[in-house]
């Protein structure tokens, strides 16, 4: 007989031998998962016996657990700003310090009606849906936009699970809002909030057996990691409003030369705000008073 307490402690050690984080946290909510139940009965339930395709299902659960699939996917959930969004291969998982980044976003935005609001490089919409949310009261117009298809599938269905009024634009930055065959709605534009979680994992830099589960194109920025993130401090000004707030999030040792970008475009009051473990990985910035147009764009190239 193979009981819940039996079968908890062997999945635990096995996850363990194979240098799977939080071993026993994974081998527990895969439990609750197949059982659907909570950890509370799972406690209280320590001698039930499992049944055999209860058994098999977490047999293979914890085959791909061991192969360093994210428990986010194997569940088919994450939590996010206290919220259940569904998570699958389609966008990165969610990390924790994008919370951090949020928690900062609400914390100094200035709080006015119609705030127009951008999730660039949305993923599966953590950012934007939660930012719809928190704000609702005061009726903001939030855009999430990212390259891939399978990103903004992921974040309609969690906009549309949670009640979130978003809208979603497939954008290489912003190539969607030059006018071209292909895009018959432009998105709006003089944003006051741009928030920014863009791929900034240097090329060949080896990542965890998890981290190699999510989506490359969300990953992999170019030699130094910051190819996407320069393009995208210059390119957005043109959309952003005068004085608009801009938060990023980046690679823990990438804060400050971020940071440094941002300045050389013209961002004003530029500075590197710490997550809880006191790594510089969010640089943020107000775009100028005074944008840059399109014909100053062409003089200074000609």
């Amino acid at each position: 007989m193979n009981t819940i307490q039996e079968v908890l402690q062997s999945g635990t050690k096995w996850l363990e031998a194979r240098g799977v984080d939080a071993p026993r946290y994974s081998m527990q909510s895969l439990m609750v998962h197949v059982l659907g139940r909570d950890k509370t009965w799972l406690y209280l339930h320590y001698e039930d016996a499992l049944t055999e395709p209860q058994l098999e299902q977490l047999r293979h659960l914890l085959r791909e657990r061991g192969k360093g699939v994210p428990l986010q996917h194997l569940l088919g959930e994450t939590e996010f700003f206290r919220r259940s969004f569904r998570s699958d291969a389609r966008a990165l998982v969610p990390r924790p310090e994008t919370e951090e980044l949020v928690e900062m976003a609400l914390q100094m935005v200035p709080r006015r009606e119609g705030l127009r609001v951008l999730d660039m490089g949305c993923g599966s919409g953590v950012i934007g849906i939660t930012l719809a949310l928190e704000l609702a009261a005061l009726r903001p117009d939030v855009v999430l936009a990212d390259i891939s298809e399978a990103a903004l599938s992921l974040a309609l269905e969690n906009a549309t699970a949670l009640g979130a009024r978003v809208r979603t634009y497939r954008s290489d930055l912003f190539s969607a809002w030059t006018p071209a065959p292909e895009n018959a709605v432009i998105p709006p534009d003089d944003f006051d909030l741009v928030l920014a979680n863009l791929p900034y994992v240097p090329e060949g830099e080896n990542v965890s057996a998890e981290v190699r589960h999510d989506p490359a194109t969300a990953l992999y920025g170019g030699a130094d990691g910051l190819d996407i993130v320069r393009r995208f401090v210059v390119d957005l000004l043109p959309h952003a409003s005068p004085g608009a707030l801009v938060l990023l999030e980046v690679g823990h040792d990438q804060g400050q030369a971020v940071c440094d970008l941002m300045r050389a475009a013209g961002y004003e009051r530029t500075q590197v705000l710490t997550d809880m473990s006191g790594k510089a990985r969010f640089p943020i910035g107000y775009a100028p008073q005074v944008a840059p147009s399109a014909a100053d764009d062409a003089t200074h190239e000609g």
